[in-house]
């Protein structure tokens, strides 16, 4: 549980703090509804204000006045007299059924089907005793027509309240966060050290939106989404994808000068791409994937074009993916497509083509070591992972299980500057984990010159102290590249006394080659040597289990920089009758 907070009005002074920075950074974008709300707001009543805010973060919109009791609030009718006049909140509204059921209790219900349905539904005895979801279903087959609180229940001397702010609220959440997923309760969860955040300075220039048509543009995408995600059935769903695509069409010429906003455009026409592919409607999905910029886009048409039986075509456009990849990823797969569409093409097929595509597949074979390992039965029950670096460790050698976690986190830490470089289109708010132009194509050559500074020091030789130091300064601070829970101070000795600093050059520089996508893949175990000052990274691979893409990808990089990895193949004792040989 939370430890509470000195100030019964924390969460008030938390929204109007974030109202501040509205109006401060965003006013231009406001509609005149908007523009009265953030002026307007701070001339309420204390509890006024204060029970709005605490409505606007319960789930809502609608609320009992009996279920809104806040000791520092008092009378919740009282304190909602000012919002009512505002127009911010409703004292009568009218109730559809859904919205009503949501509000009373099973006991409500009951009293409420004997009213209206004199038990015919649900006859009997069985009234009483009838679960609420079966009163729902009775009351709901009546179709009852919506009406207002005190014409459901007369009896009743409660009273119900409607946000109508809500839909204005959540546009100024969207203004402030760059997206519908986090909410106000950011500020108490830092106010209380739940998430702490590195402090980027924030000025006119540091929002999500340049102009009102952004906002509107941004929910449209959002409503598109879900127009393909949330379909009842195929049929439907092929229908929403459609018209998704024609909302798509008419978005672009409003979301091209946006690159952030461009971004999100292309990521769901991609994802309409992906659905229509899952539908099985490929033409459809090259609708949705010809004219759109997401990194895996182009591969997909290729996919597609075999999936419209333009096998030619797709071995053309396979073979033009391999000779510019966008990427390492493009690269890979569009080499094992060549390969299989080499094998399906007819003798018409030229040599040359023969050739260029065995060379392609020479020049990608993956040439790291392998080593088998029998697990003893006394770590039955383990991940094969621990069960490895258990049998692997030994008082001279310790073994620790890293992953994807302690490579990018001495990155994280040592390019931590440029990571949380205040330029523009990078941070919106003040509870950001890393820069929103991650993603972006050109998020690295924005920040050239503070990487190239940061991994300067790993020539100079100051790179250790550096990294120690910010270890201790940033520790607990979010960030995209540093796992906390997973990087102890001993670990960070021992990885800074057998890492080479060539060795974490190499690795830091492909990192930054694709700064998101290359965070996963790393190999799962670390063996140091400390007397020797040397180490070992180790994949492991349980019986049956097969190396992913972005694995390959980095193992023989390693493998062609010669850096030690080695792919571990691990067996348990009672699945073999001879016992492999164990690495070195």
């Amino acid at each position: 549980m939370l430890p509470e907070s000195p100030d019964p009005f924390y969460y008030l002074a938390n929204f109007e703090r974030a109202l501040a920075s509205l109006d401060a950074r965003c006013a231009d974008l406001f509609d005149e509804a908007e523009q009265r709300f953030v002026q307007g707001f701070g001339a309420l009543p204390r509890g006024s204000r204060a029970l709005f805010v605490r409505m606007l973060m319960r789930k809502g919109p609608n609320f009992r006045a009996s279920k809104l009791d806040y000791a520092e609030i008092g009378c919740p009718r009282a304190a909602a007299a000012p919002l009512v006049d505002a127009d911010w909140l409703d004292s009568a509204p009218v109730l559809a059924f859904d919205a009503l059921a949501a509000l009373v209790t099973k006991t409500e219900l009951q009293a409420l089907s004997a009213r209206l349905l004199s038990n015919a539904a649900v006859p009997g005895a069985r009234a009483t005793r009838a679960t609420r979801a079966e009163t729902l279903e009775a009351l709901q087959a009546a179709a009852p027509e919506a009406r207002g609180w005190s014409a459901w229940f007369p009896d009743s001397s409660d009273t119900v309240f409607h946000l109508a702010a809500s839909a204005l609220c959540e546009r100024l959440r969207l203004m402030f966060f760059g997206n519908l997923r986090q909410d106000w309760s950011e500020f108490v969860l830092a106010d209380l050290g739940v998430y702490r955040y590195e402090p980027v300075p924030l000025d006119s220039a540091s929002r999500a939106f340049r102009q009102r048509a952004d906002i509107d543009a941004w929910l449209a995408l959002r409503d598109c989404r879900e127009t393909f995600d949330l379909a009842p059935d195929a049929a439907s769903a092929v229908t929403a994808v459609g018209a998704a695509l024609d909302t798509l069409d008419m978005l672009a010429p409003h979301t091209q000068s946006n690159d952030w906003l461009r971004s999100r455009h292309d990521r769901v026409r991609h994802a309409a791409g992906q659905a229509a592919e899952r539908l099985g409607e490929p033409a459809l999905a090259w609708r949705a994937y010809v004219d759109c910029g997401h990194p895996e886009s182009r591969y997909r048409r290729v996919r597609v074009l075999e999936q419209l039986g333009r096998h030619d075509d797709a071995f053309a456009l396979a073979q033009a993916i391999a000779g510019a990849p966008a990427n390492e990823e493009e690269a890979q797969r569009a080499t094992r497509t060549i390969a299989r569409l080499a094998r399906r093409r007819t003798a018409t097929s030229t040599r040359q083509e023969t050739a260029a595509t065995g060379a392609i597949e020479a020049s990608n074979a993956p040439t790291f070591a392998s080593a088998e390992l029998t697990l003893p039965a006394t770590c039955a029950g383990l991940r094969v992972e621990e069960a490895a670096r258990r049998t692997l460790e030994c008082a001279d050698a310790p073994v620790f299980y890293v992953e994807n976690t302690l490579i990018n986190g001495l990155f994280g830490l040592l390019c931590w500057p440029a990571l949380f470089a205040a330029l523009p289109g990078a941070f919106f708010h003040p509870f950001q984990r890393g820069p929103a132009d991650l993603h972006a194509a050109d998020f690295v050559q924005r920040r050239a010159g503070l990487f190239a500074t940061c991994l300067a020091e790993l020539e100079s030789g100051t790179y250790r102290a550096t990294i120690e130091q910010r270890f201790g300064e940033k520790h607990g601070i979010q960030s995209p590249y540093v796992a906390w829970p997973a990087l102890d101070a001993a670990l960070l000795t021992l990885a800074l006394d057998c890492f080479p600093a060539a060795h974490l050059r190499l690795w830091f520089e492909r990192l930054l080659r694709e700064p998101a996508a290359n965070r996963s893949g790393l190999p799962d175990l670390v063996r140091f040597w400390p007397h020797e000052r040397r180490y070992e990274l180790i994949e492991v691979k349980g019986p049956g289990d097969r190396l992913q893409d972005n694995q390959r990808r980095w193992l023989a990089y390693c493998a062609a920089h010669g850096l030690p990895v080695t792919v571990l193949q691990v067996r348990w004792a009672a699945q073999t009758s001879a016992n492999a040989a164990s690495m070195p």
